[in-house]
């Protein structure tokens, strides 16, 4: 099929001035499936501003838009279907022009724009309903794709480009194509079932007939390739799959189920967004960071998912660790920041890393992952008793630990340590990786390589974690060595991090020595791997409760009065719900109930404002009576340790812990906050048993039992 006229093969102009400002306000929604996603706005409109349909870190369509007689519709509603599989915008026709007729009045038209992803295609259904007379509807699809990479689109320039080749139309759509820098054809096939009036490069229109309260569907699709014409059995088959595929992957692991609705509502959109972001590998499940700027695997963001659903759903934790030990560095580059036994911080299939301009194709500039990914190995065997993956896993952990022992403590003063080895790596590699997260006291940056505090709890914690594995491998002598280890790491953090003015550890030590003398939270994570003495753990405690430190939504990223203290930040007096878990989980070691209550209870309202699914951060401003938290404008949204946070939290309040190895559940004084009388864990899984634990409140004890009329397997520990 010939295209119209060739003023209409460039590029799709963004939205006009009205149209970009009417749309400020509006809430972007999420879309995924493997590695596509879409983002767009409530109407479902997508302009290119930081939204668009993606693949493989490339967007494939850069503009889609609706409009009905050349004006943007009057939106109703736009939403996410509970289980993260339909986005649903509802519009109405404004006042439309004659077309061979009368003025058509505004409201009397409705558009239902349904779609999904399944297998890197969007499939889109417009259901029209005519609640007026007689009328042609004038409709049009607008459309462009600018194959960006994603780099791009966060705002990287680039020299060059690409070359875009001609599109080709077809009775029933266009083929846009464009082939990289990296000879690599990447193309988006818009096609509709309907054949349109008038097609072009940019833009189908159609004129729909439509009798009173008469009824017509319109379905298209956007994929790699051109496939059969789009039709509603089609869309059907691909919906079914679709939903099939999100309930299979919400099933994964315990259930969870309390006494008050709208608690439960935050659980399971918490779990939704957790089985969204989870693509299934060849090495198993793996939770994808967060949509729109890291939907992709990284190491460090994993691992913490991970340890945060450990209690629920340890296969998640399984196939993390797999595929991490799987892509481990061999081999060293500046470039990439790795070294053998390294594990990888993040992974990028884009045409930017393509091209070596980026280090992010497989990129190792994380201090943390390759401790955490030990303590990741050291958690799943005491929960599973998995003794025989850890085998298979075993010389990844020794390849890890060497790296941490030797090539990781660059200076040799006992501490991992980091310092990128190219510009265009990243200047702070802990998870704090802003460029101004870490500094002294007055301000000044510290001088590299950077030992990061939280980073030494890690490795006491892996260290603790190969002592005990080779304890249960029968290597008496290397578990008494790793304990060693673990013990002179923990009087040296106590030692130099300390600071006895201020009742706190230091965010860092820089290379020249000196201790960054600020209080940040990052020894709330010290405290989840129980290295700090009772008493300094309780100064600790106290100080991220008190106000410089808890907003009243959770704990800040640094405290109030720090020189470079700004609520508005990213690390810098942010709070984020990962960090506010971790941080409660740690208060939950040391016996803390009230303040864990606390910040569930914090977490929780703050959910509340944003419509159930916590963001990747939020601003830090102090909580007032009547005004919701403040968001962080371009924070991701779902995120997965965002949406894993709620599991630690009440982890940490129910006070469990299962023991794979004696097959027994412990738990420690178990709490739970206002307004939640009961809460459920159905179907956890310890060894090959399934059992249903229950906690209630009766008076002003919680307690915790098998549900009745379970023969319980396993042993049940209540700690008083």
């Amino acid at each position: 099929m010939a295209l119209s006229t060739p003023s209409d093969f460039g590029e799709v102009e963004g939205p006009s001035v009205e149209v970009a400002a009417s749309r400020t306000p509006l809430r972007f929604y999420a879309l995924k499936y493997a590695d596509t996603f879409l983002v767009a706005d409530a109407f479902g409109d997508v302009f290119g501003e930081g939204d668009g349909l993606f693949h493989n870190d490339t967007r494939v369509l850069s503009y889609f838009r609706l409009s009905l007689g050349g004006e943007m519709p009057s939106l109703l509603s736009g939403a996410v279907s509970q289980d993260n599989t339909f986005f649903t915008a509802n519009v109405t026709n404004r006042p439309l022009p004659p077309l061979g007729g009368r003025t058509l009045p505004e409201g009397v038209i409705h558009v239902e724009r349904k779609r999904f992803l399944w297998r890197d295609r969007l499939y889109e259904r417009l259901t029209l309903a005519n609640y007026g007379e007689e009328t042609e509807l004038p409709l049009s699809v607008e459309f462009a794709a600018d194959f960006r990479d994603m780099f791009e689109v966060r705002g990287q320039t680039r020299r060059a480009r690409g070359r875009v080749l001609p599109p080709e139309g077809t009775d029933d759509g266009v083929l846009l194509r464009y082939v990289g820098l990296d000879r690599v054809e990447r193309s988006s096939a818009i096609s509709f079932s309907l054949r349109p009036e008038r097609l072009s490069a940019a833009r189908a229109d159609f004129v729909v007939h439509l009798l009173t309260h008469a009824h017509a569907e319109l379905y298209l699709e956007v994929g790699p390739d051109r496939q059969a014409r789009p039709s509603r059995e089609r869309f059907r088959s691909a919906a079914a799959n679709a939903r099939a595929n999100a309930r299979a992957m919400r099933r994964r692991g315990a259930t969870l189920r309390s006494s008050a609705r709208l608690f439960d509502y935050w659980i399971d959109k918490s779990r939704s967004d957790l089985a969204l972001l989870t693509t299934e590998l060849t090495t198993g499940p793996y939770p994808y960071a967060g949509i729109p700027w890291f939907s992709t695997p990284f190491g460090r963001d994993a691992i913490v998912t991970s340890l945060q659903t450990l209690w629920l759903d340890p296969g998640l934790a399984r196939g993390v660790l797999s595929f991490l030990a799987r892509h481990q560095a061999h081999e060293t580059s500046r470039f990439q920041d790795a070294a053998p036994g390294k594990i990888m911080h993040e992974t990028r299939k884009g045409e930017m890393t393509a091209l070596r301009e980026l280090p992010f194709g497989k990129y190792y500039g994380g201090v943390d992952t390759t401790p955490l990914f030990v303590m990741l190995a050291g958690a799943y065997a005491e929960r599973t008793a998995d003794l025989a993956f850890i085998e298979e896993l075993w010389p990844s952990l020794i390849a890890a630990m060497t790296w941490i022992d030797g090539d990781g403590d660059s200076n040799k003063d006992g501490l991992l340590d980091y310092a990128r080895g190219a510009e265009s790596g990243l200047a702070n590699q802990a998870w704090k990786d802003s460029t101004d997260s870490i500094f002294h006291a007055n301000g000044d940056q510290p001088y590299t390589p950077i030992a990061v505090v939280e980073v030494q709890g890690y490795v006491y914690a892996a260290r603790l974690a190969m002592a005990n594995l080779a304890h249960r491998r029968g290597d008496r002598e290397a578990s008494a060595r790793w304990k060693a280890r673990a013990e002179a790491l923990r009087a040296a953090v106590e030692e130099r991090f300390w600071m006895d003015d201020l009742d706190f550890y230091a965010i860092a030590i820089d290379g020249a020595g000196q201790p960054c003398r600020v209080r940040a939270s990052n020894p709330g994570h010290l405290l989840y791997v129980g290295l700090p003495t009772p008493g300094r753990a309780a100064k600790i405690t106290q100080q991220l409760l008190a106000p410089p430190f808890n907003s009243g939504w959770g704990v800040r990223t640094l405290a109030q009065g720090e020189t470079r203290f700004n609520p508005m930040s990213y690390h810098n007096g942010s709070v984020w719900p990962h960090d506010t878990a971790i941080c409660a989980a740690g208060l939950a070691h040391y016996g803390e109930r009230k303040g864990v209550v606390r910040l569930l209870s914090e977490t929780f309202e703050a959910a509340v404002h944003f419509g159930m699914r916590l963001p990747e951060l939020f601003c830090g401003f102090q909580r007032a009576a009547g005004e919701p938290p403040v968001a962080y404008p371009v924070a991701c949204l779902p995120q997965a340790w965002s949406s894993g946070a709620v599991f630690m939290l009440l982890q940490a309040c129910l006070g469990i812990r299962i023991d794979g190895w004696l097959k027994e559940i412990h738990i420690d004084r178990p709490a739970l906050p206002p307004g939640i009388d009961r809460v459920m864990v159905q179907g956890l899984l310890v060894d090959d048993a399934r059992i249903d634990l229950i906690f209630q409140r009766i008076r002003e004890r919680v307690v915790a039992y098998p549900a009745e009329g379970d023969e319980c397997p396993v042993r049940v520990l209540m700690h008083v």
